[in-house]
């Protein structure tokens, strides 16, 4: 069972006074103290937030890939450093166990998920394989009734705060990408820590943190899928967030293209409103059109990922896309606001420092080209 339309409209809206009321007086907050309160998580969860992805069996709201759009495009209005945070959770941080994990494990882990309680994470880049996971170097050898992890993780999002990490980790090396296994690890493991946060360009309160995993025991049952299955667990659960991320570049573009409106027609300069200068208004046209075909382009892919379709390359054209048009519309953005779009007071500048990692995370803009180009070849190879 899922959530129907209605229901799904007015949790937008409650998610829309949300963002408006609770999250962006914080916003100079969370940039300054490079922290989202707690209290403000716990406000999340309980709106059902933290429950988007998790199917309602398992008490989550099952909204299905158009419903997450409709939520994630909402709260990509907001500061990106809260919506990184739930888009992670509900993302990359929990879809692997939805997808790919077995009932004892939904049932033990889920519904805690959804409440909130555990927040999850994805770890899979390390210093020398992100872009190339056959190159991990993390290491998982079977003793006993538990996998033995040993190796560090980088640049994970949610490491600050995350109770739940979806891990992959080399179980045979001479299988290459056939040799990764991915593994459901508990923050209370022993042998497992967090090491140093990393200071970043923008998403300031947002945490990325460094993992490591020294002798940490894995008990058998946490294995996530089948053994040596951790790649294509790995490709599905980032082609599954792709167009949530596209829904949050959206919401973070549209927000954008509001408030350059507002101060072209408030900033006077010559005598007239900025706004009668037609380059002010080819900037905002061109952050329409833009917008328009970002959003027409998301919820395609949504629908086709809830009807079930292979969206291998659709999904790899939508995270490039999104991610390419929030730097363009940001840029203008700043352009439009000239000198003030360059001070910390003014929300353009903000925006415009979280809008350049999404050319970078969860897959760079080249190897989502990468994927595309592959795809193409398939398609049309005689």
């Amino acid at each position: 069972m899922e959530v129907t339309q209605e229901e799904l409209n007015i949790i937008k809206q409650t998610v829309s006074r949300f963002i408006t009321r609770e999250v962006e007086p914080l916003a100079e907050q969370m940039e300054e103290e490079d922290k989202v309160p707690r209290s403000l998580l716990d406000k999340a969860a309980e709106i059902g937030l933290f429950g988007l992805s998790i199917p309602q069996e398992y008490d989550g709201l099952g909204a299905g890939m158009v419903g997450k759009v409709m939520i994630f495009e909402e709260l990509g209005r907001g500061p990106n450093c809260f919506v990184s945070i739930i888009g992670c959770h509900n993302g990359i941080g929990s879809v692997g166990i939805v997808m790919a994990g077995n009932e004892e494990q939904k049932q033990r882990y889920l519904p805690k998920m959804a409440t909130g309680e555990l927040i999850g994470a994805f770890a899979l880049t390390e210093a020398s394989a992100g872009s190339d996971p056959g190159n991990l170097k993390t290491t998982a050898v079977l003793k006993g009734d538990k996998y033995i992890l040993n190796g560090t993780k980088q640049f994970i999002t949610n490491g600050d705060i995350a109770d739940l990490f979806t891990v992959m980790a080399v179980t045979d090396k001479s299988k290459g990408s056939k040799g990764i296994t991915s593994f459901i690890v508990e923050r209370g493991f022993k042998g497992f820590t967090v090491g140093k946060y990393e200071k970043k360009m923008g998403l300031h309160g947002s945490q990325t943190a460094e993992l490591i995993f020294d002798d940490c025991g894995v008990p058998v049952e946490n294995v996530l899928g089948e053994l040596g299955q951790g790649y294509v667990n790995a490709l599905k659960i980032l082609a599954n967030g792709r167009a949530g991320l596209a829904a949050r570049n959206l919401g973070s573009s549209q927000k954008l293209m509001e408030i350059s409106i507002k101060y072209a027609l408030q900033r006077v300069q010559f005598g007239k409103p900025i706004f009668e200068n037609q380059i002010i208004q080819h900037y905002l046209a061109n952050m329409a059109i833009e917008i328009e075909a970002l959003r027409s382009l998301t919820y395609d892919v949504a629908r086709k990922i809830d009807r079930g379709e292979k969206v291998i390359k659709e999904a790899a054209i939508v995270k490039t896309f999104g991610s390419e048009v929030f730097g363009r519309v940001a840029d203008m953005a700043v352009q439009i606001h000239g000198g003030m779009g360059y001070m910390r007071e003014c929300e353009a500048e903000r925006f415009y420092r979280d809008a350049r990692i999404a050319r970078i995370y969860e897959g760079t803009s080249e190897i989502q080209r990468n994927i595309i180009a592959a795809q193409l070849k398939k398609e049309f190879a005689l």
